[in-house]
């Protein structure tokens, strides 16, 4: 029997909080399915951006009037507020970048280039986002693959056996943006720290889905983008614990991560400020602030209930289309149906549902590792957020049956 949406959680006035659901594409209602990608903003998120460049617009932590001034204790709140969230030690250890990218490539050149030598190992898994691969590639690390079985679920004891005296960091996703599997975050690094080696968790996909606690994960590292948690494009988050911090040298140079300069050398700022060169993405942060204010006045644990609802009613009606395969059905899994279908490429399967309303992603949805290991070039990918419907994933249904009767 298939769960019905949590009690406690109104999704037609979450809904109302987001201006652009209302809106129709090609004369039908927008039904979007497309927030692994990002997600989309409510007004509260838009009110607090527009507040920012029209009430305390100017630069941070290099005035002394009125306006800088504000500016800035607006964008340190922000830097708080992702520490409550996420139960970071304290703000020291919260980075603000552009994205979970930058996050990663941030440790990859400060953290793991200056311990690395030839034949140095990163281990990740076989269901890793590009940028999870790419800068450990980049900093001349040797990658080991931890597998995934048939089901998109990690082999925890195939990955404990590739961890060796060679290995320098495990860089571990916390949910598939490819398969919806959530991995268990907690035993991988358990098991890293047993063999004394530090953890990245990347939580592009995780945070906007359920809690994150970083003490209680035990995480080295922590990389997460506002633009899929409800806020702004352009603000990410890095967690480190401080000591990691304070050991690494800076990752960019220039604006406000010196503390003195001078021809002959220059000194760095203190933590976090030390990886936060140049004028930062002050109203991102802002933005960022309020969107997780807004998570929170919804509640966090309903909308996962809700998703999880969505997710059990979603993959029963994809079952139900003649030809349709499901591609990621681990056990534990959120919000994310990637699919292929019998006769018909992904990248059709998206135009025509489009043509209905439908907004969901097609490709290999930078992880080809992934596609290769389940023998497809792509899939077509419907993704869940706490403000879509039963109703939506019905017309998604049925805008697959109309795919199935156009390619027979």
């Amino acid at each position: 029997m298939i769960p019905e949406p949590a009690v406690l959680f109104d999704v037609q006035r979450v809904r109302a909080d987001f201006p652009i659901l209302g809106r129709a594409v090609h004369g039908k209602p927008l039904v979007y399915l497309d927030n692994a990608a990002t997600t989309q903003k409510p007004q509260a998120v838009l009110d607090a951006l527009t507040r920012y460049y029209t009430e305390i617009n100017a630069n941070v932590h290099r005035g002394v009037h009125e306006l800088s001034e504000r500016a800035t204790e607006a964008f340190e709140a922000a830097r708080q507020r992702v520490c409550r969230f996420l139960n970071a030690s304290g703000p020291s250890e919260i980075v603000f970048t552009r994205n979970a990218t930058e996050s990663i490539n941030l440790v990859a050149q400060s953290f793991l280039r200056p311990r690395l030598q030839d034949g140095d190992e990163v281990l990740v898994s076989a269901m890793e986002h590009h940028s999870n691969i790419v800068p450990w590639q980049l900093v001349g690390a040797r990658l080991r693959v931890a597998p995934i079985d048939d089901r998109g679920e990690l082999l925890l004891d195939e990955m404990e056996r590739l961890i060796g005296p060679r290995t320098r960091l495990v860089a571990m996703t916390h949910m598939s943006n490819a398969l919806g599997t959530v991995t268990p975050a907690a035993e991988v690094v358990r098991i890293a720290h047993r063999h004394g080696v530090p953890v990245l968790l990347d939580g592009s996909q995780a945070a906007y889905h359920m809690r994150v606690d970083v003490r209680a994960l035990d995480c080295d590292f922590y990389a997460a983008t506002g633009h899929k948690l409800y806020g702004p494009t352009g603000i990410g988050v890095l967690y480190g614990r401080e000591a990691h911090l304070e050991a690494m040298p800076p990752f960019l140079g220039g604006g406000d991560m010196i503390r003195t300069v001078a021809f002959e050398r220059s000194t760095w700022n203190a933590l976090p400020y030390k990886f936060e060169a140049g004028t930062p993405d002050i109203a991102g942060a802002v933005g960022l602030h309020a969107a997780i204010d807004y998570l929170d006045a919804v509640g966090l644990d309903h909308a996962a209930r809700h998703e999880r609802a969505l997710l059990a009613y979603g993959t029963q009606v994809l079952e139900d289309v003649p030809g349709l395969r499901i591609i990621g059905t681990a056990p534990d899994k959120s919000s994310i149906l990637s699919f292929v279908m019998d006769g018909v490429h992904p990248h059709d399967i998206g135009t025509i549902v489009d043509r209905e309303g439908i907004a969901i992603r097609t490709g290999h949805h930078c992880a080809q590792p992934v596609m290769e290991r389940f023998g497809i070039p792509a899939t077509a990918r419907a993704s869940l957020a706490m403000y879509n419907t039963i109703e939506e994933l019905e017309a998604l249904g049925r805008a697959l049956a109309r795919v199935r009767e156009v390619f027979g």
